[in-house]
């Protein structure tokens, strides 16, 4: 079955895939970027395609949605699985159903921090990283690519709660993790161990690992030297953009404009308080 690590774009879903991912199929916790092959994103092009299904229908692929993820789940095994969709019923289609999720982690963050760096990420403005909160427009790497219907930043906060009914669900924020890495990472590996219904025995040498080989300076230095599969190409000048952009130093109070941060903080403001933001 599997556990979800589910976020809006750019909340800290790579760091977390990143530390799980040494846990979990690394032999000593060293991270390296091709450990998060071990993570899949869904929906994925190419896996429906792989199934037969017409990718250019997104009708069709909505529709198959669970069949696709009948056909990958190992029922006696527990598969992470990455996602920026919200918990989503489409005509009765549902995102995800309990015969296949374990439970979910999400993550969260301040969306005026989510707007600085998805802009960088998209080569696109304050503006328009505003607007695509707002609006819930689907997003897509390319023009090839299917739709994640991402909806708005609050619209999939709130979708993934519903896990919280059937006790599945472990939220955490991203400010938390950049703090204090070692006691969330510790609670991320305390929820997955509930959900699986076994003790977690901690590999102390091994979580401390993941801890040291995951820091914001040694990913962008491993970017910097290897170059990163999910950074996107600059729009205006076909250069990559760097995915570890700012990290901790990406702070809204400093380069966010004064009515765009207001215009976020009155759309969002009931989750805002409720997440402590405001």
């Amino acid at each position: 079955m599997f556990v979800w690590i589910a976020s809006y774009p750019k909340s800290g879903n790579t760091l977390t895939r990143s530390l799980l991912a040494s846990y979990f199929f690394s032999r000593e916790g060293i991270f390296d970027f091709k450990l998060l092959e071990n993570i899949k994103q869904f929906p994925d092009k190419y896996l429906f395609s792989k199934h037969g299904i017409n990718v250019r229908d997104e009708k069709e692929v909505i529709r198959n949605y669970i069949k696709i993820q009948n056909s990958i789940n190992v029922k006696n095994s527990t598969q992470f699985l990455k996602t920026h969709s919200y918990l989503f019923n489409i005509e009765n289609n549902p995102f995800t159903n309990l015969n296949n999720s374990l439970g979910v982690i999400y993550l969260v963050r301040d969306p005026r921090n989510i707007i600085i760096s998805a802009a960088n990420h998209n080569s696109s403005t304050h503006r328009n990283s505003a607007d695509d909160m707002i609006s819930g427009k689907p997003l897509r790497k390319n023009k090839n690519d299917i739709w994640t219907y991402t909806g708005t930043w609050n619209g999939n906060y709130n979708s993934w709660k519903s896990f919280k009914n059937v006790d599945r669900y472990l939220l955490i924020k991203y400010e938390d993790l950049i703090a204090d890495k070692e006691k969330f990472f510790f609670k991320i590996l305390n929820f997955i161990h509930k959900l699986k219904k076994i003790e977690l025995v901690l590999d102390k040498k091994k979580f401390q690992k993941c801890l040291d080989t995951t820091s914001f300076n040694q990913m962008q230095n491993m970017e910097n030297k290897f170059g990163f599969e999910e950074s996107l190409k600059n729009k205006n000048t076909g250069i990559k953009n760097k995915f570890f952009y700012l990290g901790p130093k990406n702070d809204w109070k400093k380069m966010l404009d004064v009515n765009l941060k207001k215009e976020i903080e009155d759309k969002f403001e009931k989750e805002m308080k409720e997440l402590g933001y405001l």
